[in-house]
């Protein structure tokens, strides 16, 4: 099923994944963006994702049906909240890589990171 309008699918319970989401949710002015905990089940079982896909990264789902994860939604949400220039910088050759790398690192890291973030 497609959403009506751009949804970031996170991790709610990591306290540092929530402090991330609090930052992009400051940036919306707007209103684009639909935030939604993975632990929802029933709201993300709309999109089909498998649980330990969502469980391993951010998911960013466009109304067109376009999924987006980990590292690869940053540039995509940059452009939703009005930052191109920021997502112009994945346009450069080796960024995206060092991007996804960096990315996979505090995703196994995580758990590690939240000692600085409430849980609650």
């Amino acid at each position: 099923m497609r959403a009506e309008r751009p949804t970031l699918i996170y991790d709610g319970e990591c306290g540092f994944c929530r402090k991330c989401v609090d930052l992009v949710l400051r940036r919306d002015r707007e209103h684009r963006l639909e935030v939604v905990p993975f632990q929802d089940r029933e709201r993300v079982a709309r999109f089909g994702i498998p649980l330990p896909a969502l469980a391993a990264a951010m998911h960013l789902v466009l109304p067109d049906g376009r999924v987006f994860a980990g590292a690869d939604a940053a540039p995509e949400m940059l452009r939703l909240l009005r930052r191109r220039w920021l997502a112009a910088i994945f346009l450069v050759p080796g960024v995206r890589p060092v991007a996804r790398r960096v990315y996979a690192w505090i995703a196994r890291q995580r758990r590690c990171l939240v000692r600085g973030y409430p849980a609650d």
